[in-house]
């Protein structure tokens, strides 16, 4: 009985409270000519509004004494590791020449040097080869239509009475053989001029094909040495690779890429060293044909003067015999004794 007695007074207090707890305050009401006092003014609002009550549920509700829960929300920023190979800002020609390694730096400086001499060698070497040629090919004209050897060497000089270029030289030549052979036979001083015009020919081209040799070298070799400046970049990507314990793109990509332009500069290199040596054989080729046709009207010269010098003094001996032989005649013959 006293248990079942406490347990009713316990219940009854409880409903108690919780009636007061339901009771909304009354305003104290407050004069006018009193201010409020400070412990009245109403709290600010708080930053988590009271969620609507539910009385048909019989629910409380939620007061400032038992505020409601707020759920925080957990950090969803997770710190993103950062990557261990960054690409070069630049990746132009020019940015990826300065982020090479030493190695491969030094192979485009000369890939570029000996780009920049093929283009020396072809402007220097075509406005030699064009006037040599306009040259000679203008002398060979005049040489054909002459009469004699001294004749053409009158209209290859010109107004200025000098002999120039290698058909000058040729016409000089054979002149000063005909005179040191004057008063030697034909077929002798012919084949004098022959041998004198072949060597002239022979310097005439070495000098002509001077350089090309070096644009030969240039185009034969610049691949292979733009090929060593690659394989020597891939091989500073994989060790890069294996220091860096990553199989990620960005760690190999620009050591290739920059492996990629030394053989680009290979082949801008040697490209144009082959094409210009072609061409500048073939145009040498056709010069010494040049010479060789100037040679050869040379010589026909040469064998027209020798063969009218002949007739002119072949009759000679044929009148100083006669004379002679009339002298003899008018001559007293003496008897044998």
């Amino acid at each position: 009985m006293m248990r079942a007695f406490r347990l009713a007074l316990v219940v009854a207090a409880l409903s108690a409270v919780a009636a007061q707890a339901q009771v909304p305050a009354q305003p104290v009401p407050v004069p006018a000519n009193q201010a409020p006092p400070v412990a009245q003014v109403q709290p600010a609002t708080p930053t988590n509004p009271l969620p609507p009550a539910l009385p048909q549920l019989g629910i409380s509700p939620p007061s400032t004494a038992h505020p409601p829960l707020t759920v925080s929300e957990p950090a969803t920023s997770v710190a993103v590791p950062a990557m261990t190979a960054t690409l070069p800002h630049d990746l132009s020609p020019w940015g990826m020449f300065m982020a090479a390694d030493i190695v491969v730096k030094g192979v485009m400086l000369g890939l570029a040097f000996a780009s920049l001499v093929t283009w020396t060698i072809w402007l220097a070497k075509a406005m030699e080869l064009a006037t040599a040629k306009r040259s000679a090919g203008q002398a060979l004209r005049r040489i054909e239509a002459a009469d004699n050897l001294s004749a053409a060497a009158g209209a290859a000089a010109g107004k200025s009475g000098k002999l120039r270029g290698a058909v000058g030289q040729l016409l000089s030549a054979a002149l000063s053989e005909t005179r040191r052979s004057a008063d030697l036979g034909e077929d002798g001083t012919k084949e004098r001029v022959a041998i004198a015009l072949s060597r002239i020919e022979a310097r005439a081209g070495r000098a002509m094909a001077r350089g090309t040799g070096l644009l030969a070298t240039i185009g034969s070799t610049a691949p292979f040495v733009g090929l060593f400046g690659t394989v020597w970049g891939i091989m500073n990507s994989f060790i890069g690779i294996s220091q860096a314990k990553t199989t990620n793109l960005a760690v190999v990509a620009p050591g290739i890429a920059e492996a990629l332009l030394a053989t680009a500069i290979g082949l801008v290199a040697a490209i144009p060293a082959v094409i210009i040596y072609n061409v500048f054989a073939r145009a040498i080729t056709g010069y010494r044909a040049t010479l060789s046709d100037a040679s050869g009207e040379i010589l026909r010269h040469l064998s027209r003067d020798l063969e009218r010098r002949q007739r002119a003094v072949a009759p000679a001996p044929r009148a100083v015999s006669s004379a002679s032989g009339a002298a003899m005649a008018s001559a007293p013959l003496v008897p044998a004794e």
